[in-house]
């Protein structure tokens, strides 16, 4: 706790028989085989931290944390030290209590201390969430009560639990920001470029680690970290597509038939070869744009136009199933926003392994396909109803070939009026960050998506996992709509894969630009300059603004109270500068 702060528990609990996901907890129990539950009952945890008074604790418990029709609350002080329960108690109830890791996105928490402030609650400075679970059965145990807590309530990646009461972590960011690495790559020999790209986890093999060794070593300097961690980003599978821009060899064990005759024996990327050029090929006057964008755009009519985009997020929901899906959806519906559009349909493809499947032929370290189709349903609806925006058709398969790895296929549909989208910045147009601020969740996210996944895949990245914050961006949206049809922007496009680094990087590819990260809104302090131009935070637009129309634009940010950032300008140099004072 901050400044010997007092820390406070409510207690939430549904009137009655308690809520829907207890009996979907009994029937997974079942479903795999652990036993019979004989009584369950959640409770949901906040903590609040402040100087708060017993009539502001009463308001935040009557009218933001329950409803008192369904709900009854309670709330006490608590100290510093948890009062940790003892799973060895010959009562057959045990408890759970589970709350985010420090560091964890919690939007909820966010929210809360937000709606506080409204209320004229302006001492509440910091909040947490959580859930408790009592549980009864005679077959639980030390073991069995961790093989359930691990299988069905918590995901150990961004969660953390005790048997017992717990009290959260609050994260505390360093005051001082790390400096710039530097790396001398003439001296380093193969397996020491591997080594670092392995260190690093930049998901680079030798070949392209010695192209970047060779250019540095001709420029006669040392690469930094913040080069280093870009040029990862930019050439990963999840960016660039490799794969599918590689030639591929078809090699053939018997005499073709006549269909097979008629590929070559080699192709010259999958994507140009039968998906690019066959677009171009077609000539359908109603595509707009394809290949080039944010997302697809074709004429719909004479007044509209629709924009579709569609994208898989299969490590990060398999790591983390709500998360990972929750910003696989905010992913596409921000493409859209991309290009001037708004989002109006959401939809999807989700592909797991067998529900029934048991824990013994997962493969180390996966979670098992219940949870992660919980988990991915939930953040698929959850994302596009807090937007209002509706997911109109999907389609849900089963295999054992998705054990490891679930397919989360998210797909996102918008309209705008015809011909507003405008996608050229100009030279001193002000570089414009809207909506999130940046943290360190989602470090890595187009290098860790490049990689082979393994059982220590959910060990090693973890902070490469975005939690979305579906609220932000529908401010962030408002903004977006008003400004396009106010006309106050050139460009724009959304901060996905690669962070600012990507985002800001591709609208300055013809122009180049000044950065300076100094003034950019962060979640806490410490962040490190290459954090701050990669990191993968969520909910963030770009914008080139004219000078003009910076006055203008602040003011909308005001009336739809969504933050925003000025970090920089555009150049008519071609050079991409980037500072950190």
């Amino acid at each position: 706790m901050a400044n010997g702060e007092n820390l406070y528990r409510f207690e939430v609990r549904t009137r009655g028989a308690g809520s829907p996901r207890i009996e979907a907890l009994k029937a997974d129990v079942r479903a795999l085989g652990m036993g019979i539950l004989r009584s369950a009952r959640d409770t949901a945890l906040y903590f609040v931290e402040g100087d708060l008074a017993p009539e502001e604790l009463c308001l935040l418990g009557r009218f933001l944390l329950s409803d008192p029709v369904e709900e009854t609350f309670e709330w006490r002080e608590v100290s510093r030290q948890a009062l940790h329960g003892s799973i060895s108690e010959p009562d057959t109830v045990r408890i759970v209590e589970i709350c985010r890791k420090p560091g964890v996105t919690d939007t909820v928490a966010n929210e809360l201390v937000r709606a506080a402030r409204e209320m004229g609650i302006p001492c509440l400075n910091r909040a947490a969430t959580g859930i408790r679970w009592e549980l009864e059965a005679d077959w639980l145990n030390e073991t069995s009560l961790l093989k359930l807590t691990r299988v069905l309530l918590a995901n150990s990646l961004i969660d953390r639990w005790e048997f017992g009461e717990i009290n959260p972590i609050f994260p505390e960011g360093q005051l001082l920001v790390p400096p710039v690495e530097q790396y001398d790559l003439g001296i380093m020999d193969d397996d020491s470029l591997l080594s670092l790209s392995s260190e690093r986890r930049l998901a680079l093999d030798l070949t392209e680690m010695k192209a970047i060794q060779a250019w540095f070593v001709a420029q006669r300097r040392e690469i930094t970290d913040v080069e280093l961690e870009m040029i990862a980003q930019t050439w990963s599978e999840h960016c660039v597509h490799k794969s599918f821009k590689a030639d591929i060899e078809v090699i053939r064990d018997s005499k073709p038939s006549d269909r097979e005759s008629a590929f070559p024996r080699i192709i010259h990327s999958i994507f140009n070869t039968y998906i690019k050029n066959t677009t171009e090929e077609i000539g359908a006057p109603w595509v707009k744009s394809a290949f080039v964008d944010n997302a697809g755009i074709v004429s719909f009519d004479d007044r509209w136009d629709l924009s579709f985009k569609v994208e898989t997020h299969n490590h990060p929901s398999a790591i983390e199933p709500f998360g990972g899906a929750n910003t696989g959806v905010g992913g596409v519906i921000r493409d859209i926003m991309g290009v001037s559009a708004k989002p109006i349909a959401v939809t999807d493809i989700l592909c797991f392994g067998p529900p029934d499947i048991s824990e013994d032929e997962l493969p180390q370290g996966t979670l098992h396909p219940r949870l992660v189709a919980r988990g991915v349903v939930a953040g698929v609806e959850d994302y596009g109803n807090k937007m209002g925006i509706p997911t109109v058709n999907g389609a849900v398969h089963f295999h054992p070939g998705y054990a490891a790895n679930p397919l989360v296929y998210c797909g996102c549909i918008g309209l705008a009026p015809r011909g507003i989208h405008r996608n050229k910045p100009e030279s001193g147009d002000h570089v414009i960050v809207l909506g999130g601020r940046t943290g360190r969740d989602g470090i890595r996210g187009a290098t860790f998506s490049s990689m082979k996944m393994d059982g220590s895949t959910g060990e090693v990245a973890g902070a490469s996992v975005q939690i979305g914050d579906p609220i932000i961006q529908k401010k962030a949206l408002d903004v977006l709509l008003a400004a396009r049809d106010a006309g106050l922007y050139n460009a724009v496009t959304d901060c996905g894969a690669g962070g600012l680094s990507s985002a800001v990087g591709e609208m300055a590819r013809e122009l180049g630009a000044e950065i300076d990260l100094s003034g950019l809104g962060t979640k806490y302090p410490g962040l490190a300059p290459w954090e701050l131009w990669l990191s993968e935070a969520q909910e963030r637009m770009v914008l080139a603004i004219p000078p003009r129309h910076i006055k203008a634009f602040s003011e909308l940010c005001s009336i739809f109270e969504c933050e925003f950032w000025d970090i920089g300008a555009f150049r008519s140099d071609g050079e991409l500068k980037v500072r950190v004072k």
